[in-house]
């Protein structure tokens, strides 16, 4: 290493963990996070107490995104779209499928037609689905940041996006999807909407990182598990909801992590583990016995939607050990576990085999390098963190992947 660089990182180092240690604010124990392992939290705190150089790295990558966001102090609300839902509540969550384009054999295009895996530009029209996603990283990234570093800034402007998002009366949304990927000319609203809440999982892990602190009262946290235990309400009751309850794709595997997660979360373990079992069945029906997903491989963006379910049923895993439930090795028939869809396509990774199925955009590695990581620890095979360096050294270094595996 060039010793000026070698001397800067050290100044890096030393500030960062002076800061932390100035406070006096050692590791208080385990967080009881749903979706993150909160031991390698833990652990990964004390490595940069102890100046680990990755860990160090990676946390000042995370701060310097973190102060951003708490600089420009941008909130979100379903308040801000211009449109209003058919309800003619703005409080309402509102999207538009995003495979579907106007009819051109129509004058006015109704009802619209669907073009799998081509976006239309429209659905940017309306700002709800890519707020919360915006919502959703925000937070998190916050949450870690005040985690290891104890300051309440970063704790402080968490709350306040999740209370303009889930809890201030003018500002909140409804706990439903009722109009979600709605088609022009067909419907208001389909089950497949709920797809657009997949990561809400990572709202519940920043909520519970912030919980004491000065701006997150016991009351902000009840008034959210009250949100959500009446989105789950809706999920698991409405026709809509019910709907997305019977896809036989990742759709249905989504459905299941979003289910299993907000029940976690409200405390509400009987639902966690009425739904782990109907996983079970979804993902004996999904897989064949080598492990590939039949109906992930039909589409037109395959290797996306290969990587995408099967990191849904990674993340399903990681939360049904809160529940001590293990689905790492879990088998229904000859070939059909997690394990498995992932060896099926360790070929195409290790370029080994060439991906011979429809792919209309560019291969990319997000989804598959946290499969990756999950699998390294959950199988003890170091090959596994071996091919993520390989396929995409960036993905596999972020702040939140360095941070949170």
């Amino acid at each position: 290493m060039n010793k000026s660089i070698k001397y800067l990182f050290l100044i890096v180092v030393f500030g960062i963990c002076t800061s932390i240690f100035a406070q006096g604010k050692l590791d208080q124990g385990i967080p009881k996070t749903l979706s993150i392992d909160g031991q390698t939290l833990s652990t990964n705190y004390q490595l940069i107490l102890s100046n680990n150089k990755e860990k160090v790295v990676a946390l000042k990558s995370l701060l310097k995104k973190a102060d951003e966001l708490v600089n420009e102090a941008i909130v979100y609300s379903v308040m801000d779209k211009k449109q209003t839902p058919p309800s003619g509540d703005k409080h309402d969550y509102m999207s538009t499928g995003p495979y579907w384009w106007p009819d051109p054999t129509k004058p006015d295009g109704l009802p619209y037609i669907k073009k799998d895996g081509l976006r239309n530009p429209t659905y940017y029209d309306i700002s709800d689905s890519q707020e919360i996603d915006k919502v959703e990283d925000a937070t998190l990234s916050l949450a870690l940041a005040y985690y290891f570093t104890k300051e309440a800034k970063y704790a402080n402007f968490t709350s306040k996006l999740l209370k303009v998002w889930f809890i201030n009366p003018e500002t909140r949304q409804n706990p439903h999807l009722n109009f979600a990927q709605g088609i022009p000319g067909l419907s208001s609203g389909r089950g497949t909407g709920l797809i657009e809440t997949r990561d809400i999982y990572r709202i519940l892990d920043a909520a519970i990182l912030i919980q004491n602190s000065p701006n997150w009262s016991k009351e902000d946290h009840k008034s959210l598990k009250n949100w959500f235990s009446d989105y789950l309400t809706w999920m698991l009751e409405s026709p809509i909801g019910q709907d997305e309850a019977k896809a036989k794709n990742n759709h249905g595997t989504f459905y299941s992590e979003q289910v299993i997660a907000m029940a976690l979360f409200i405390d509400k373990p009987e639902i966690a583990l009425k739904e782990i079992e109907i996983f079970k069945n979804r993902m004996e029906s999904q897989m064949k016995s080598d492990g590939s997903q039949p109906l992930e491989l039909a589409r037109t963006k395959s290797w996306n939607y290969v990587n995408m379910n099967m990191y849904g049923y990674y993340l399903i895993a990681k939360l049904a050990e809160n529940v001590n439930v293990s689905l790492w090795n879990h088998q229904i028939s000859e070939g059909k576990n997690m394990k498995n869809a992932l060896q099926f396509i360790i070929p195409y990774l290790k370029n080994e085999k060439v991906w011979e199925y429809e792919q209309i955009q560019k291969i990319s590695y997000g989804e598959t390098i946290k499969i990756l990581k999950f699998a390294t620890s959950k199988y003890n095979n170091s090959e596994y963190e071996e091919i993520a360096k390989k396929i995409d050294f960036k993905s596999y270094k972020s702040e939140i992947n360095e941070l949170t595996f």
